[in-house]
């Protein structure tokens, strides 16, 4: 992590990008302009400095994140070291959990995820010519 006063702050996209949160920085600059991600509560602009301190909301797909930034780095990094640079609140990581397992169970409750076989469809056809009569 890069400290100093000289290095105290970083634009919001690189951040995001150097933080492992979208994969190219243009995808970080896109989510930025398209308001999913607010600082302190506020939407902001790409070129936004970010400091240490500062509370981020990060909308990315189906997934919210609320994280507080604790380093800057304007290098992209492993995802180890990526995940030094700020730490994410119990609540953050409990609704996101919830909500993948409401997916997951979702997912499981529409039964199986292919079409009926030969076999299966002469049993519909069958049933679907019983009701018609």
């Amino acid at each position: 992590m890069e400290t100093g006063p000289e290095r105290a702050s970083l634009r919001i996209d690189k951040w995001l990008w150097a933080a492992r949160f979208f994969k190219t920085r243009a995808l970080a600059t896109e989510a930025v302009a398209g308001g999913k991600v607010h600082v302190n509560g506020d939407r902001c602009k790409p070129g936004r400095k970010l400091h240490p301190g500062d509370r981020l909301t990060i909308h990315r797909g189906q997934e919210v994140f609320d994280i507080e930034v604790v380093g800057i780095n304007s290098q992209r990094r492993p995802a180890s070291e990526a995940r030094t640079l700020y730490q994410e609140t119990p609540e953050s990581i409990a609704r996101r959990e919830a909500e993948a397992e409401r997916r997951r169970q979702e997912r499981l409750d529409r039964g199986p995820g292919r079409r009926p076989d030969k076999r299966e469809r002469r049993h519909i056809r069958r049933f679907i010519r019983k009701e018609g009569e």
